[in-house]
């Protein structure tokens, strides 16, 4: 019987070893470049803990979506302190947006399980059970288009955010950058584009329909006298007296 001569099984086994060491290499290239990724979302975060943003994520793609018509488009933008924005609009976002903001950790299983119900039933999408905080995330660092590596990304954000900042802060951040209409970000730009006020002079009415835009801010910039928006106005009102604020 033939022997196997050496030299073939000694180069099979000097290109496994070749194999095995570039995937560990592949591997690990892999794991920097995520680690570094989330070291530049780290800094950003502990950055905005102090000083307001300039700019997002969100609003960069906007703005490239509105110089494609106009190529010289602008937003609308004004960061105001927390206390100069109305109370009214603090009560009416939590009430329409995140009820257990003030107790939740950046995730709120009970609205989570609630939404899976809603969207089971329906058959659709048709609640998402997203914080305030997990919004925030997003519209901070992350594009509208939905897919699982994005929420994974959106949830290790979200739990920097809540590690980083207390709720004031993100609350504070969330208010001055939420987008409000085609063009329009922040509570302050809003107040003036919709009410020709500021944004702590928004009585309780124009707050809670400024609230009840936000899942589709610029459908409702354009359709401000829809039914729907009416009757979402009204229910979110009636929730603001009850609204825990942090």
């Amino acid at each position: 019987m033939k022997k196997t001569p050496a030299a073939p099984r000694g180069f099979l086994l000097r290109a496994f070893l070749w194999m095995t060491l570039w995937v560990k290499r592949g591997v690990c290239l892999v794991i920097g470049v995520f680690l570094l990724v989330q070291l530049w979302f780290f800094g950003w975060i502990l950055w905005w803990k102090w000083t307001p943003p300039l700019e997002t994520h969100f609003m960069r793609i906007r703005l490239m979506e509105l110089r494609q018509q106009d190529p010289k488009a602008t937003l609308r933008y004004q960061w105001v302190d927390y206390a100069r924005i109305s109370g009214n609009l603090k009560r009416a976002v939590i009430a329409a947006e995140d009820a257990r903001f003030v107790e939740h950790e950046g995730f709120d299983w009970v609205g989570i399980q609630v939404a899976i119900e809603k969207n089971r039933k329906k058959g659709r999408l048709v609640a998402g059970g997203s914080t305030l905080t997990q919004q925030l995330a997003k519209n901070l660092f992350l594009s509208p288009r939905r897919s699982l590596s994005r929420k994974g990304q959106e949830a290790l954000i979200t739990l920097m955010i809540e590690t980083l900042w207390d709720k004031q802060r993100i609350f504070e951040v969330y208010l001055n950058v939420i987008e409000w209409g085609n063009g329009v970000f922040g509570a302050e730009a809003a107040a003036r584009h919709y009410y020709q006020t500021s944004a702590a002079r928004l009585s309780p009415w124009q707050a809670a329909r400024l609230a009840a835009m936000t899942p589709n801010p610029r459908y409702y910039d354009t359709h401000r006298k829809t039914a729907y928006l009416a009757w979402k106005t009204t229910l979110i009102q009636s929730r603001m007296p009850v609204a825990r604020l942090p």
